[in-house]
């Protein structure tokens, strides 16, 4: 054996053994920086129900209909239809002879439907599928008033009036629409003679209501303004909703076990329990601000009111979506809420059109911002995606908060001092040891989220997060 292969010393594989190792916690990927816990603000709610007291709402919100598709039928329940403030004092014998009337109808891309100063004598309910709604603006050209999509209807008014149209609605996408033709209205009343009287008086009545009502469907408070003497001051007073939503604190709770023989002889130079602790609390936070966001009951996608959902224009997240966004919930806008694709989409379309948006710092981190609003990474707002194996492409959609209670925004909710508290309406208790050594411990976090007013909170629908622009350098053919 040559000399150059004899050990002429300890290897350092073997003196490992006798040296201390430097050691860090346990590290988690799962773990996010929870900006949205930091951006709310929370509200002690002592009794662990929250409510929130508005004014009374005298018409009917619009809402969207549920339409299922199945093969090439489209259909409702016809209870659906007084989800349209036209039709929301509709009889139900009325309501359910109108929908059996409805006619699936497959439209392709670029038609109208309707068009501005003709009659018009459809109702519409889109399956699937977007339209746009134009009008012709002082100049003479269309402007684009609205983008409608799945559940949406137009043309209601059409049934009830011998107007000609105001707006010209055409397709942006292949559509799957449900129809109702005014003759086939006039058909379903003549049926039954006596239901012709209860549907003009239900008509009537709604719009009686709706001259009496402001923009947000409540009671107007009469006043008078001006100079004139000897005017007679109008009487007036401001009803309150008979039936006030309520929030009662969720609950995410877990039982973390350790064995006595693990936290008495290995706790060095980390705490064994305390890491077991830390590690569980980090998962009760993750899942915390993931209901936040996703709960059926309090989440802030299902909280949205139909009137503050819009519907991206060509699928990727433009600077024009965000702006509309921006005006629907003008009123002191927080910030932003949108999955990381979703924020990396938007800035490529910003790339494109040339208008990079500014970066700010928070909490140490840069954050880009749109018209001054900060837009918040967060990855549980969930991806629709037709590739399971790949969950982080599809589209996904921007939430738009106004936060706080002086704001009449989004708050949320909690209770501070509870019982074993280890942090605020988080606690920890001893449940006891089991015949084998093993110690079990009960945390529980109690927390929800409360919507104050509807304008509190809008939402870009259908934000598409995998497209790339082909800019013109790179389709050039190298000489």
């Amino acid at each position: 054996m040559s000399d150059s292969l004899l050990q002429r010393s300890v290897t350092t594989a073997v003196a490992r053994n006798l040296a201390s190792t430097t050691k860090t916690t346990p590290k988690m990927m799962s773990i996010t920086p929870r900006w949205l816990l930091s951006q709310l603000p929370w509200v002690q709610v002592n009794g662990g129900t929250y409510r929130v007291n508005r004014t009374k709402v005298e018409l009917t919100k619009a809402e969207r209909i549920g339409v299922d598709v199945t093969g090439s039928v489209a259909s409702f329940p016809p209870e659906s239809l007084r989800s349209v403030p036209l039709f929301s004092k509709l009889p139900d014998a009325i309501t359910g002879r109108m929908a059996s009337r409805f006619k699936t109808e497959e439209v392709t891309l670029g038609n109208k439907l309707i068009v501005e100063g003709e009659d018009g004598n459809k109702f519409f309910i889109i399956a699937q599928g977007q339209v746009e709604v134009l009008s012709k603006g002082a100049h003479g050209s269309d402007l684009r008033l609205a983008l409608l999509t799945d559940g949406e209807y137009f043309g209601e008014t059409d049934l009830v009036s011998d107007k000609p149209s105001d707006v010209t609605i055409r397709t942006i996408t292949p559509c799957v629409l449900l129809t109702l033709s005014r003759k086939d209205l006039d058909s379903v009343l003549k049926e039954a003679p006596n239901q012709s009287g209860d549907f003009k008086k239900a008509i009537g009545e709604h719009l009686e209501l709706r001259s009496t009502v402001n923009r947000y469907g409540e009671r107007n408070i009469d006043l008078v303004s001006g100079f004139a003497e000897n005017v007679e001051i109008p009487e007036t007073f401001v009803d309150y909703s008979a039936n006030p939503r309520e929030y009662s604190l969720s609950a995410v709770q877990t039982v973390v076990r350790v064995h006595t023989r693990v936290s008495d002889l290995y706790n060095g130079p980390y705490n064994q329990l305390e890491e077991q602790m830390r590690l569980t609390v980090e998962g009760i936070k993750e899942r915390q601000e993931w209901e936040l966001v996703n709960s059926k009951k309090f989440g802030l996608i299902h909280s949205v009111d139909p009137a503050m959902r819009i519907s991206t224009r060509y699928g990727a997240p433009t600077p024009d979506d965000m702006d509309e966004l921006l005006a629907l919930v003008w009123k002191k806008p927080a910030f932003f809420l949108a999955h990381p694709k979703a924020i990396a989409a938007f800035e490529r379309e910003c790339t494109w059109r040339g208008v990079p948006p500014v970066t700010t710092n928070l909490y140490g981190t840069p954050i880009i911002t749109w018209r001054g609003v900060p837009l918040i990474p967060c990855d549980k707002l969930e991806m629709k995606s037709r590739y399971q194996s790949n969950q982080w492409f599809g589209t996904t959609s921007i939430l738009l908060l106004r936060v706080g209670e002086a704001d009449q925004g989004v708050v949320g909710l909690h209770q501070t001092g509870i019982p074993g508290e280890i942090m605020p309406s988080l606690s920890a208790r001893l449940m006891g040891l089991d015949s084998l050594g093993v110690a079990s411990y009960l945390l529980t976090l109690y927390f929800s989220c409360a919507v104050l007013t509807d304008d509190a909170l809008g939402v870009l629908e259908n934000v598409e997060v995998g497209y790339y622009h082909d800019y013109e350098h790179r389709r050039q053919t190298p000489k």
